[in-house]
């Protein structure tokens, strides 16, 4: 537990009723101890941090159902036709960084961001690989929900500010669901943590967050004047709740009326004030507007932003999951990639044109990558990018063997490719990273120290931040 102490705020010493003798000493000192419970004190020590310490931002951009990486970041043009796809590869700002075609945005940004070309872990299902990924879960069986937290939820624990006006962690077409699994979830943190979700289409023009800064300041203040009566009415209640629940019950009404009276929630969240050709720049579609909505909140102080790139762009399963039963997945490629690279590549340059590039790192990525192998086999039914019901059309599948995701910002060294698969694209061959190397890598940019800090679960047991390991990508840090 950490004691602070200052000489301007000291209050004038109190009388003395004398020495205590030892045993009354004890007595009273381990019953202050004994009012804080293990839990206690190990949120105590979660939520001790430099009281100026600088605030910094994550927007991870979401695939869910996994990129081929073959197809986009990671193209392998000498691998034999049943593996090295129709897209021919093309050159980049940085030599010996090649794309393929579908990414000629990326390509003319290429010295903004770093490919890590050698992730892998043991997920081969949706849900596996997603908690493995957002959580650090090394089980590599698929579960209902997460049994521990997701990274956005403990850092915001860790970080938590109780004065901001603002929620410090939302998901802006959030990380939630992966079918009838759930992939995030605050777990044993209380949920007062879990990220604050925005849902629906920002690109459309009747888009808005409901119940966010009221615009009549008298109404403002009545909803203030019945808060303070509340909070008197419900003193007593506090006082005799020992579960935690009415602190939890707490935490939201607070955070609901932050976001009701705060003008600066409403500013943050209202993308009618971006100008046209920003809005432009980055698509008047959902996955750009969603992108440049993330880019204001890191301007509005959020630190933790996530945003799932699904829906209709995406096919006519709403995924990244190109099966050959889904989708045909070189005309679902083609299909998506217009808008993922308009969205990805206009968030990044924004931030540099903005000098928001040290603050916040983007992180692009899905829980795993497409099986190198192209595989044939009869569609489930038509639509966009995939052929009528019966028609044999090529699909990949899932494949956590080795798979890539793209870091820009941050502070970090851009510009170059950190490991590599082998010549098909199946196995990490050079600097193999996994998931806890991912999460830590995250909490070091939020200034957290994962290696240090744990969370008591619901038996009051420590969970440390990184339970399964992991170090900083080392290639990543330090950029001049």
């Amino acid at each position: 537990m950490l004691i602070r102490s200052t000489r301007k705020t000291l209050s004038p010493p109190p009388v003395c009723a004398g020495p205590l003798k030892r045993r009354e000493f004890l007595r009273v000192g381990l019953s202050g101890f004994a009012s804080l419970s293990l839990p206690g004190l190990l949120r105590l020590r979660a939520q001790a941090a430099p009281a100026k310490r600088e605030r910094r931002a994550i927007i991870l951009v979401w695939l869910r159902g996994g990129l081929s990486h073959l197809d986009t970041y990671d193209p392998k043009p000498e691998a034999p036709e049943e593996y090295r796809g129709v897209f021919r590869p093309i050159a980049t700002r940085v030599p010996g960084m090649n794309l393929t075609e579908l990414l000629p945005l990326h390509a003319k940004l290429a010295d903004k961001f770093t490919l890590v070309r050698s992730f892998s872990h043991n997920g081969g299902g949706h849900p596996a690989g997603s908690l493995q990924m957002l959580t650090g879960d090394p089980d590599p069986q698929d579960k209902p929900k997460p049994i521990y937290p997701d990274w956005m939820t403990a850092a915001n624990y860790v970080l938590a500010d109780r004065k901001r006006r603002i929620p410090n962690c939302v998901g802006v077409n959030g990380i939630t669901r992966y079918d009838s699994f759930t992939i995030t979830g605050n777990a044993y943190v209380d949920p007062a943590y879990s990220p604050f979700m925005v849902t629906g289409d920002p690109s459309d023009p009747k888009f808005e967050v409901p119940n966010i800064g009221l615009k009549d300041a008298a109404q403002t203040a009545r909803i203030n004047d019945r808060l303070t009566l509340k909070q008197r009415l419900d003193t007593l209640a506090r006082e005799a709740d020992r579960s935690g629940v009415m602190r939890a019950v707490d935490d939201f009404e607070a955070q609901a009326l932050n976001l009701l009276t705060s003008p600066e929630a409403r500013d943050a969240f209202d993308l009618t004030k971006e100008d046209a050709r920003t809005r432009d720049r980055y698509g008047r579609h959902q996955w750009g507007q969603q992108c440049l909505l993330a880019r204001r909140l890191v301007e509005a102080g959020v630190e933790i932003i996530t945003t799932t790139f699904d829906g209709p762009l995406c096919g006519r399963v709403g995924n990244w999951d190109d099966h050959a039963v889904n989708h045909h997945v070189f005309d679902a490629l083609q299909f998506r990639a217009p808008y993922f690279d308009q969205a990805v590549t206009a968030l990044i340059e924004d931030l540099y044109a903005r000098g928001l590039d040290r603050r916040c790192l983007v992180v692009v990525s899905g829980e795993f990558g497409r099986t190198p192998r192209i595989s044939n086999v009869a569609s489930s039914g038509g639509g966009v990018a995939s052929r009528p019901m019966g028609v044999v059309q090529p699909g990949r599948d899932h494949w956590p063997r080795a798979f890539s995701n793209l870091w820009s910002g941050g502070g970090i060294q851009t510009g170059g490719i950190i490991g590599a698969s082998d010549k098909r694209g199946e196995d990490v061959k050079e600097r193999r990273l996994g998931p806890g190397d991912f999460l830590a890598t995250l909490y070091h940019h939020l200034g957290i120290n994962a290696e240090e800090i744990s969370i008591p679960d619901f038996t009051g047991r420590p969970v440390p931040l990184l339970f399964r390991g992991g170090q900083p990508i080392a290639e990543l840090q330090g950029r001049a």
